[in-house]
């Protein structure tokens, strides 16, 4: 038996649209029925559950008839509007077996980027713990844009469970675990155990949902998988008819193992949860100074600036010989302020312009490594 899973209080599941409805898009009462006995004995057991749900606009297409899932936004989001309503009722009927309430909480990127959204959706989350309900999150499909929207849950579940301080992140999907290769293909075989990345390096990770249902694929979830255990969250990767032995610690499915030390919740939003909004171009000195050192990225070091961004704002930290991104960090100055102050030291800069103009434009303690 897994003990990290039989031992874990508090728990993140994710379920995508495949496992929980038909291939003609309808919701599976039957799939999403086994899935709440499953979780409402948990909670029963007291232990706490948190839901993130995909199928909002799978849920919708058969009452709209739509023959499949739209590949436009505003057809996707008034299926979302028609589908959620649905999902969460059934939900709400099916936890209401068990003795439970269930919370709706419907997120978007801004609520996990933005820091203090981010505090808000704890404040809640938590809120709906402390009080016995199972909170069901899912992505706000019907204001979501294409330029802001998670586009899968699976990174929203891993989000989910580091904001709430998760024991265990589960993810179901519509294969038994993570394979070498193509599950249906004989020569492959299921990885039980990822330690570390060295684990993955002979997988070849699939990206195309089988039901055509989902937006999201294998390498969301290895993804997901990723940011969670970066957390020390271990996740179990299994299919969604297998939840039950899964989270009783059978050792099925794929289980991915907690890194050793947790980051603060703080670096672990910069990190993960934000969206650049510009890029700082360093040149070698600069890298050096940042990866090798951990030192604060001062003007000097700067050769070129991308974006528009206010300070406070995260940022891209790009080696200018490469363009690859080697740190992210909060900006204490304007895009606008910064081309004029590129290669000149925080002293010149103070006795040129002002005592003001001597800071770092990234601090140490606002930079994580990528």
């Amino acid at each position: 038996m897994r003990e990290v899973v039989t031992g874990a209080r508090r728990i993140v599941v994710k379920v995508g649209s495949s496992s929980l409805t038909t291939a003609a898009g309808g919701i599976d009462q039957q799939r999403v029925d086994a899935l709440v006995d499953v979780l409402g004995k948990l909670a029963t057991d007291g232990r706490e559950v948190v839901l993130v749900s995909s199928g909002a606009i799978a849920a919708g297409l058969a009452p709209l008839n739509l023959p499949k899932r739209p590949r436009d936004l505003a057809t996707q989001q008034a299926a979302a509007s028609v589908g959620q309503g649905l999902l969460i009722g059934r939900y709400a009927a099916g936890f209401a077996r068990h003795g439970r309430t269930v919370g709706q909480v419907l997120l978007t990127v801004d609520d996990v980027t933005r820091r203090a959204h981010y505090r808000n959706a704890y404040r809640t989350l938590r809120k709906l713990l402390d009080l016995g309900a199972v909170p069901i999150v899912n992505e706000n499909d019907t204001v979501a844009t294409e330029e802001i929207r998670f586009g899968d849950n699976d990174r929203l579940a891993a989000l989910v469970a580091a904001l709430v301080h998760a024991d265990l992140l589960v993810l179901l999907s519509d294969v038994d675990g993570l394979y070498t290769g193509d599950p249906a293909d004989p020569a492959s075989r299921r990885v039980e155990v990822v330690r570390d990345s060295s684990d993955l390096e002979a997988v070849a990770i699939g990206r195309a949902g089988r039901a055509g249902l989902g937006t999201g694929g294998m390498v969301t979830k290895v993804e997901a998988a990723r940011i969670a255990t970066g957390f020390g969250i271990p996740v179990v990767l299994t299919a969604a008819p297998l939840a039950g032995p899964a989270l009783e610690g059978a050792e099925i499915g794929t289980l991915f193992e907690a890194a050793a030390q947790r980051p603060t919740a703080r670096l672990f939003w910069l990190a993960h949860a934000t969206a650049p909004r510009g890029r700082l171009h360093l040149d070698a000195g600069a890298v050096a100074a940042v990866v090798a050192r951990r030192k604060s990225l001062l003007p000097a070091g700067i050769t070129a600036v991308d974006g528009s961004f206010s300070a406070g704002d995260p940022v891209d930290l790009v080696a200018a010989d490469s363009g690859v991104p080697i740190a992210r960090g909060l900006v204490n100055y304007d895009a606008v302020e910064l081309p004029a102050l590129l290669g000149r030291t925080t002293t010149e800069l103070a006795a040129a312009l002002g005592p003001e103009y001597e800071r770092e434009v990234v601090h140490r303690d606002d930079l994580v490594l990528l």
